[in-house]
């Protein structure tokens, strides 16, 4: 089947950066990138207009990737403890998750949508724990977590 031809309006993970022109499946396009306001169809009106907005886009994603950086550092400098139950092998009554994580940050003043804390599966030990979180597409920072007796 033939694919669709796209222009990204904003910025999609392991497809592409705003004003972008992409070529995808249909249903992709039907069903993910048009409904969320993420893609337009790429007529030529659309490439007039992207290329007029290039310079501002530009000058965006200077700033946003100057505020992920400075953030980046503000979250290396913190280390966030979350108290859960255990047993007395250090096993957790539930588990920590990204939600959980975003939340203690949140408290600490440090605002991350829970999406960009990247663990390869939740917290089931208690212990000190180093966790990625994504800011930006070049930018990622590492943060420390305690996960501690209650």
């Amino acid at each position: 089947m033939a694919n669709t031809k796209l222009v990204l309006i904003e910025d999609v993970e392991n497809l592409g950066k705003s004003g972008d022109e992409v070529s995808v499946a249909p249903g992709f396009a039907r069903n993910y990138l048009l409904p969320n306001g993420l893609a337009t169809k790429a007529t030529a009106g659309t490439l007039r207009m992207i290329a007029s907005k290039k310079e501002k886009v530009e000058q965006n994603r200077q700033i946003e990737h100057e505020n992920a950086k400075t953030l980046a550092t503000k979250i290396a400098e913190t280390e966030i403890s979350i108290q859960m139950q255990a047993s007395d092998d250090d096993q957790l009554f539930g588990s920590v998750n990204a939600r959980n994580i975003a939340e203690k940050m949140a408290e600490a003043g440090i605002n991350v949508e829970y999406q960009r804390i990247k663990l390869d599966e939740p917290i089931k030990k208690l212990g000190m724990y180093t966790v990625d979180v994504k800011l930006h597409a070049d930018v990622v920072a590492s943060a420390k977590i305690w996960v501690v007796r209650a």
